[in-house]
């Protein structure tokens, strides 16, 4: 008979336990995230109770001030490091803000830099991140799986239709935005460090 899995936790308290584990890692309080990352310290501390469901724009802040990916935000920091994750145990998040769904697809540990993330966007959705670079660099590809969506790097434009693959490192502002009436999805791909 095989043990019983333990219980997956809710995203805003996986979320609430990620930044709070990564800011103390950092010896960080909360003024100085606040500081880094332009959040609120209050904020923060409703973020790190699970008493606040964040929006992404929020929580992209929050991770820029970690000096990481959005995704690392939806780890679980126990996870064990199986080179598999099955549909059921992949951590979702609705945004509020956008309506967005996002899905962290890649296992947790520390297997491989590669994260994967797919992402449900509604017709008519945009979101905005102010925040730019992270050292080390994150680079990111978004592939559109069906649909189409407009991503703005900095001031480049990009309109994607289902296929089309855009390259870019995260180091400018970035919005995702679907003009269409149909929702679209999308996979991206990100590793941080040197490219090339």
């Amino acid at each position: 008979m095989m043990p019983a899995k333990k219980p997956q936790p809710r995203v805003n308290e996986r979320i609430a336990s990620r930044v709070s584990e990564m800011r103390a890692a950092r010896g960080m309080s909360l003024e100085a995230l606040a500081e880094r990352s332009g959040v609120s310290r209050s904020m923060i501390s409703l973020i790190e109770r699970g008493e606040t469901s964040a929006t992404a724009v929020v929580l992209e802040k929050l991770a820029a001030g970690l000096d990481v990916a959005l995704a690392a935000l939806f780890e679980a920091s126990d996870e064990a490091s199986s080179p598999v994750t099955r549909r059921a145990e992949q951590a979702v998040w609705r945004d509020p803000g956008s309506g967005y769904v996002r899905r962290n697809v890649s296992p947790g540990g520390r297997i491989t830099p590669i994260q994967i993330v797919e992402v449900e966007f509604p017709a008519g959705a945009q979101v905005a991140y102010e925040s730019g670079g992270r050292q080390p660099a994150i680079h990111h590809q978004v592939w559109v799986l069906a649909g189409a969506i407009e991503v703005t790097v900095g001031t480049d434009r990009h309109l994607l239709a289902a296929g089309d693959c855009l390259a870019f490192t995260l180091d400018r502002p970035t919005a995702y935005r679907n003009r269409t009436r149909k929702p679209a999805r999308y996979a991206v791909v990100m590793v941080a460090g040197h490219a090339g």
